[in-house]
């Protein structure tokens, strides 16, 4: 029998080999530094940028309307080893502690924004985000479900399965560090969890217990695992809440660019709205189409919602998922964008603060996914959001000062 430990020594044993007899490099051509890093904003842009700062786009009437939001995060980065590293990236390195310093003195400073937002760019270091991020967003949806399934409501959704298994892979080599397995014992030893195809199209998991509700329209399960959380509207017209409780392993594979590259839509009308279209439109193939994204997410239910990976609320237009590797969970940013404004339907400037506090699966590196809300509105911004935008981390020039190495 194939064991983990075996396994892995395996994967190792290829990837060294890969390594060294691998796809040689291009000669004759430069590569070019893409690392992702920060970089000093000068003062003078910092106080032009915080002159702008507003909180309208985000429905709130006062900066003091981020204290819970805030006081979440802080209490995150109060629950981390307080002297190790949260970020190590070129032009910043910070421990929780500093972190949870700025953040605390952010919070201090919330009555006085109304008044002077240019006190952000006073007591605050600016570090843009650099090469520059992509911002995406991704919303709440709701969907009609019930919790017994019958003739309308027979597409069912998942709570993780009890033989959905995941180990650290950092306690097998220190080159996995940040990195885990998730995977099923076989009868042959371990194997990747089961995909999508064999889910949804083989019924492997059926009648195994793991149902924690069904739904109408199997689109709509499939953009619920996007999103990662949602609402059931139940048949008595009570809503449960819906949150992510684990993933099989496999990568995701993107419907947008595979209907891209198959000539289905153009690049340029591509959204959200414009995939569900594609798919109610054309059902005889939607589910191949489904099919060909392995990924698979289970849900849990619960009484409210959404969360984040900091186990906090979400708030609209206030929380953003990142890659916790370039930017620490609990951050304050500072986001420079456009975004639709609800009452016009135009797409207006947006400069406000804006806090890490999710992760997901397809955010690596500077890129960022903005929490849009929930029902039709925030589907409509976040279906169609992709700005080129600018991100700066909020580093307190008091703790700036106590440590010089803070920025090197």
């Amino acid at each position: 029998m194939l064991t983990l430990r075996r396994f892995l020594c395996v994967v190792f044993g290829f990837s060294v080999l890969l390594a060294c007899f691998g796809c040689p490099q291009k000669s004759g051509v430069p590569s070019i530094d893409q690392t992702p890093a920060y970089q000093r904003v000068g003062d003078s842009e910092a106080e032009s940028l915080a002159a702008h700062l507003s909180t309208r786009l985000q429905g709130l009437r006062s900066w003091t309307a981020l204290r819970p939001a805030l006081e979440d995060s802080l209490g995150y980065i109060l629950r981390r080893p307080q002297n190790a590293v949260c970020v190590n990236r070129p032009g910043l390195v910070l421990t929780w502690a500093q972190l949870g310093d700025s953040v605390a003195e952010l919070i201090g400073l919330l009555p006085q924004l109304d008044r002077n937002p240019r006190l952000v760019a006073e007591r605050f270091q600016w570090l843009k985000v650099a090469p520059g991020t992509l911002l995406t967003g991704y919303y709440e949806p709701w969907l009609e479900a019930s919790l017994t399934p019958d003739d309308r409501f027979k597409y069912p959704l998942y709570g993780v399965p009890e033989d959905l298994k995941t180990t650290n892979l950092s306690s097998f080599h220190y080159r996995w560090k940040g990195q885990s397995l998730v995977y099923r014992m076989g009868e042959e030893g371990i194997e990747p969890y089961f995909d999508r195809e064999a889910i949804d199209g083989k019924g492997v998991l059926a009648g195994r217990g793991r149902e924690i509700a069904w739904a109408k329209d199997p689109v709509d399960i499939f953009f619920l695992q996007i999103q990662g959380s949602g609402r059931l509207v139940l048949p008595d017209g009570s809503v449960k809440h819906i949150l992510y409780g684990g993933k099989n392993g496999h990568k995701y594979v993107s419907i947008g660019r595979l209907l891209i590259e198959r000539g289905h839509v153009p690049r340029e009308e591509m959204s959200m709205q414009r995939i569900r279209a594609f798919l109610n439109a054309n059902p005889e193939t939607a589910q191949q189409l489904m099919f060909e994204n392995p990924s698979y997410v289970f849900f849990r239910l619960s009484d409210d919602g959404p969360y984040g990976s900091i186990n906090s609320i979400l708030m609209p237009r206030v929380s953003a998922a990142v890659d916790r590797t370039m930017v620490p969970l609990g951050s304050v940013l500072a986001l420079k964008t456009s975004l639709m404004d609800y009452e016009n339907g135009e797409s207006d400037p947006f400069m406000s603060l804006v806090l890490a506090q999710d992760t997901g699966g397809a955010i690596k590196g500077t890129r960022m996914d903005l929490f849009c809300g929930s029902g039709e509105e925030a589907e409509t911004l976040a279906g169609h959001l992709q700005e080129q935008s600018e991100v700066f981390m909020l580093v307190s020039r008091r703790v700036m000062e106590a440590f010089p190495n803070v920025s090197e």
